[in-house]
């Protein structure tokens, strides 16, 4: 294994951006950058020994600079919506940014994705690891608490990238962090990826109103199109006269994971059967926002490749605690106590 960086460009700050490289002895290779600690690339070999970037994204710091789909992104302090851009903690409210109608999305205007990090780089034999940390103050994007914050991105020789999210507040607070990396197995600019066929072990799923907000319901997932316990295409039931779907343009929601949440287990599977590539995630969380890129029209200067980027062009498998957490008591809560550790993992494992 090899461990590499470069320069990546400098800010609208004037800060000097640095991209890190991870290879292993199969040919795989993951790229990220202390801006944003964004995912990069993810580069796996195809049959003939050709490399494909299976992660869409930008070919330049300007395109994570404006990086609104959040390609790649490390996301918070809150992953995902809080409804009414509000929540209350210790019988006080904390008022949010309203960047998603009259709601918070993934921490508000100004988000972890657009912050420069400290780096440290640790190298094993069979795994190499890039670490990002900074301080989120207190009351950044309006969240109480000083809050040290730690992503870690690993790749091994058994081709998996773990991300191990570690943070610990001073006051209570909420945080669901999360990685927002889009992927297309067969390559970041190979079109839809309806024809790939997907696996979420989970029973349930947490229905919405009309502004993406979970209802605080569990519903059931048989016999209805969010139904993914046995493996079909992600366009099978996609376009069904099923409310839910017609709500969110797509899949866009989030999926009761059926885990014990102590230890970190496979949950979901995507497979690309024209290239033979596969992809396993597992988690320790308990949900995970299942999105097929419905608001993707990425007609970016920007994107690798000069790559147009349409709506079910790739899909995100977001773990995370359930959206709006914060607010729904019934849910798992997303509150970190004062001096308690939040440390969740996710992993992503690639088979070519």
């Amino acid at each position: 294994m090899k461990v590499s960086q470069k320069t990546f460009g400098t800010t609208k700050k004037g800060e000097e951006a640095t991209l890190y490289t991870i290879s292993n002895s199969n040919g795989m290779s993951v790229t990220f950058t202390d801006y944003g600690a964004h995912i990069v690339n993810i580069f796996l070999p195809d049959g003939k020994g050709k490399l494909v970037d299976v992660n869409l994204g930008y070919a330049d710091l300007a395109g994570y600079e404006n990086n609104g789909p959040g390609f790649g992104a490390f996301i918070g302090r809150n992953a995902n919506r809080i409804g009414g851009a509000k929540f209350e903690l210790n019988g006080k409210v904390y008022e949010l940014d309203k960047n998603d109608g009259d709601n918070n999305l993934h921490g508000g205007l100004i988000r972890y994705q657009n912050f420069m990090y400290e780096t440290e780089v640790y190298e094993d034999e069979d795994m190499i690891s890039v670490e990002f940390s900074r301080l989120s103050p207190h009351m950044e994007q309006g969240f109480p608490g000083n809050l040290d914050i730690t992503v870690t991105y690993s790749l091994t020789e058994s081709n998996e990238l773990v991300i191990e999210y570690l943070a610990v507040s001073d006051k209570d607070t909420v945080v669901n962090l999360t990685n927002h990396s889009y992927f297309n197995l067969a390559g970041h600019n190979a079109g839809s990826v309806l024809e790939h066929k997907v696996w979420i072990k989970a029973n349930q799923f947490t229905p919405t109103d009309a502004q993406l907000i979970p209802t605080g319901e569990l519903a059931d997932v048989t016999g209805t199109p969010m139904d993914f316990r046995t493996f079909k295409t992600i366009g099978q039931d996609f376009n069904a006269d099923y409310e839910p779907l017609k709500l969110a343009g797509g899949y866009d929601h989030n999926y009761v994971l059926d885990i014990s949440g102590n230890d970190v287990e496979k949950v979901a599977e995507m497979v690309d059967e024209k290239s033979n590539r596969k992809m396993e995630v597992f988690t320790n969380l308990p949900g995970l926002q299942f999105y097929t890129g419905n608001f993707l029209a990425e007609d970016s200067k920007h994107n690798k490749d000069k790559a147009i980027y349409n709506k079910q062009d790739a899909a995100c498998f977001e773990t995370q605690y359930f959206p709006d957490a914060c607010n729904i008591s019934s849910f798992q809560s997303s509150v970190l106590k004062a001096g308690k550790e939040y440390d969740n993992v996710t992993v992503y494992k690639f088979f070519f």
